[in-house]
């Protein structure tokens, strides 16, 4: 069957034409705008992966080698492309190896819309070969999921889908279809988008009396204090946000996920907030006056205790859903809506001003952490690498411009503390979830999403062995990602909790490792391991000068911690420097 070519203009006036549910699904996609599908073949969704073999021209199919990749690669492509991600996978255990990376997606609010295939409609309860209750096991983890039986719901429910994960606060949605829906043909009338849908607002009213309270809070406080995340950038709010904080003339800090929002060099910029954050904007949180936060959800890993988090700030909380507002953290103005909108309309009502003093305190508190924690981890004296100097000699290679798409564990927070960037959605990693394994794939995504830039994916020895199959999907499709393992040869992050709170009791988190350039070479990927500082810089320039993906292992200290620190149970003023104030 050729491919059908549905036109776009007078669609009332089209006729009906007899197609098969499958082809519904792919036109579907079409009319969304979907060029790239993650996925892999299976006997219940058959019938799609039938008919898009007649697609080929139109849709780029990439055959991941698990489907957890599959999610976590579409992931990627949404978080550098602003698009929303799509994914095959059949029915049991192809639908439910999704369920890491949809919890993953919902927790991050990524857009992805997973299709699966689904036994026979007759068949659903009687435990049929391969049949799993999809929609139940995915129901705590999908922005929304539904179940077709019949193939005339198709392009209604597809419709739907693509608003739902897209809108609003952006998630993950999946459609699970049955073999006779695929195969059922029907009058179809061509594809309506869907722009509304009664009891769903994605975008709460803006109510201008609270953008008025916020701004004259504002313009009262003597130390304001701004920490943003991810939802600037799925508002697509970037100069928006730049314009407010460089009028207000307000420090600010941002998430994991919020980092790239503004370029890591800004003068307004002052670190990153949590856990591993930096010094000054993890004490100075519980010394600001007003704290302004803009699409960021008050996570435990950023409030440390929250009954010892800004007490004595006025809190102003800029957020998509009103479900975060009141949620960890009592705000005491807050702004519901679009931070698009919001956010000018803020800046329009504040004042320009500049708060030098107050500024020059986080570069204080910055200095200190440069003298206890920063120069050592970046330009050290041992004979062992580290993970900060790998980082800072990227940074002075890539100039700042490329994405940088990391895993879990130690090597993610050093590669957040001290990667620097220039562009929006450069920073690509699980957040919310932290799911080891996610590296490898979501950088084949992000190589999709935009191949014109520079992929780097930095992976610890443990995660990289969790998806390294996914270098079979890097070897047929050829995507340029460029692949860094930081070796310590240990679990590092959960050894480094075990030798600070456990007494270095360290329980089976000593790791043994193939020879990763040996496996590479295996999918014919090129690669090198090195060991010593002289063959850093030169070793990191051959991977980027590569035509095409790369591995580099590099081997790190293997008791290296990972400082400043929020330990565990205590406040965000309690951050610590160093082993030994802890």
């Amino acid at each position: 069957m050729e491919a059908l070519l549905i036109e776009k203009e007078n669609k009332s006036a089209t006729p009906a034409i007899q197609v098969s549910g499958s082809v519904a699904v792919l036109e579907a996609f079409l009319a969304e705008g979907v060029d790239t599908v993650f996925g892999y073949p299976g006997g219940a969704i058959m019938p799609i992966y039938d008919a898009l073999y007649d697609y080929n021209d139109k849709l780029k199919h990439i055959l991941v080698r698990h489907e957890q990749g599959a999610i976590h690669a579409a992931q990627g492509f949404a978080r550098v492309s602003g698009r929303t991600g799509v994914v095959f996978a059949t029915s049991g255990p192809g639908a439910t190896n999704l369920v890491t990376g949809l919890a993953d997606a919902m927790i991050d609010s990524t857009p992805v819309v997973c299709i699966t295939g689904q036994v026979f409609a007759h068949l659903l309860g009687t435990d049929a070969f391969q049949e799993t209750d999809v929609i139940n096991i995915t129901t705590p983890v999908t922005k929304w999921n539904y179940q077709v039986t019949d193939a005339t719901e198709i392009p209604a429910v597809l419709a739907r889908a693509f608003y739902i994960a897209g809108s609003g606060r952006p998630g993950p949605v999946l459609i699970d279809i049955t073999k006779n829906a695929q195969l059922q043909l029907f009058d179809y009338n061509g594809y309506q988008k869907c722009e509304h849908i009664r009891s769903y607002r994605p975008k709460p009213i803006v109510r201008k009396e609270y953008i008025q309270e916020a701004a004259q809070l504002i313009n009262a406080a003597e130390r304001p204090f701004v920490i943003f995340g991810q939802g600037v950038i799925l508002g697509k709010a970037e100069k928006e946000f730049q314009k407010f904080i460089e009028k207000a003339g307000i420090p600010s800090a941002w998430t994991i996920m919020g980092m790239s929002a503004i370029p890591t060099d800004h003068p307004l910029g002052v670190g990153m907030l949590g856990m591993h954050g930096n010094y000054g904007p993890n004490v100075l949180t519980n010394e600001c006056d007003v704290l302004i936060a803009v699409g960021m959800r008050f996570d435990d890993r950023v409030t440390g205790r929250l009954d010892k988090y800004a007490k004595q700030a006025k809190i102003i909380h800029l957020d998509i859903d009103p479900a975060e507002i009141d949620k960890n953290v009592k705000a005491t103005v807050p702004v519901w809506g679009d931070c698009k909108e919001t956010l000018p309309l803020l800046t329009e009502l504040v004042e320009q001003k500049v708060y030098p003093k107050w500024l020059q305190l986080f570069k204080d508190y910055q200095q200190k952490e440069v003298e206890k924690v920063i120069q050592e981890e970046l330009n050290p004296t041992g004979e062992v690498m580290t993970m900060g100097e790998v980082i800072k000699t990227l940074n002075e290679l890539t100039k700042g411009d490329a994405v940088i798409v990391t895993d879990v564990g130690q090597h993610q927070m050093v590669a957040c503390r001290y990667a620097k960037y220039n562009k929006s959605k450069s920073n690509i990693t699980s957040g919310g979830l932290g799911t080891m394994g996610y590296a490898l794939p979501a950088a084949i995504g992000a190589a999709y999403g935009d191949p014109s830039r520079t992929t780097i994916a930095i992976i610890g020895d443990g995660g990289f062995q969790m998806t390294l199959q996914e270098l079979g999907t890097i070897m047929q499709f050829k995507p340029k990602v460029k692949i860094i393992i930081l070796n310590n040869q240990f679990l590092g992050m959960v050894r480094q909790w075990q030798q600070l709170f456990h007494e270095k009791r360290y329980s089976f988190v000593d790791i043994t490792s193939p020879d990763f350039v040996q496996v590479a070479k295996g999918f014919g990927i090129p690669g090198k391991s090195i060991s010593k500082r002289e063959e850093l810089k030169t070793s990191l320039q051959e991977m980027l000068e590569q035509d095409g993906s790369f591995l580099l292992e590099i081997m790190v200290g293997k008791e290296n911690n990972v400082f400043p620190m929020v330990p565990q149970g205590r406040g965000v003023a309690e951050c610590v420097l160093c082993r030994e104030e802890i």
